[in-house]
């Protein structure tokens, strides 16, 4: 890594059997905390169109609602200060503040994006996720395990040409029984 580049950490919640489904994970102050805490030390957050349309629908009103739990809150008012970069094709228009559409060759962009967010990026889109891997521009994995098998979703880096070896760096063991792992690449 270029000195002054920042790092893209790849972050998400995944079940027991390697489902990316939203619905099935427990959802808690403590888990909310986290992923808020790892937003506050990222530069700015990226997404494919369909998890950003997802956040987008979700997560502006929560920030606005003064009846929402407080870490939900915290997250929401917080991701909509961070600046959000959005990779699609078929959409130009993002509404939300602080978003910004990636443009051009997906390898050169987030290359040029790495390069500019020295406290680094961090990317929440499975199918993004997968392509960025393709490239080898991931440095870091952040993967929440929930004690859950949901036998059903996608799943994390379906079809990958070869095998990736990482180095784990923590855990984290919150009181739900989720696991918060943190991997690094490996260095051969």
């Amino acid at each position: 890594m270029v000195h002054g580049m920042g790092r893209l950490t790849f972050g998400i919640n995944v079940t027991l059997d390697g489902c990316v489904d939203h619905t099935v994970g427990i959802v808690d102050d403590e888990l909310h905390d986290f992923w808020t805490r790892l937003m506050d030390h990222s530069g700015a957050m990226l997404f494919g169109r369909h998890t950003y349309e997802l956040m987008e629908g979700a997560w502006p009103a929560v920030a606005r609602d003064e009846t929402a739990p407080r870490a939900m809150r915290e997250w929401a008012r917080k991701l909509e200060a961070k600046a959000k970069y959005v990779v699609s094709s078929s959409r130009s228009d993002f509404p939300w503040q602080n978003t910004i559409r990636v443009e051009g060759d997906l390898r050169e962009a987030i290359v040029a994006l790495k390069a500019a967010t020295e406290r680094g990026v961090l990317v929440g889109a499975p199918k993004l996720a997968a392509a960025l891997e393709a490239f080898g521009l991931i440095d870091e994995y952040r993967l929440v395990v929930h004690p859950v098998i949901a036998g059903r979703g996608p799943t994390l880096f379906h079809g990958l040409p070869s095998a990736r070896r990482l180095e784990l760096l923590s855990t984290q063991r919150f009181a739900s029984g989720v696991q918060a792992l943190h991997f690094r690449c490996a260095t051969a």
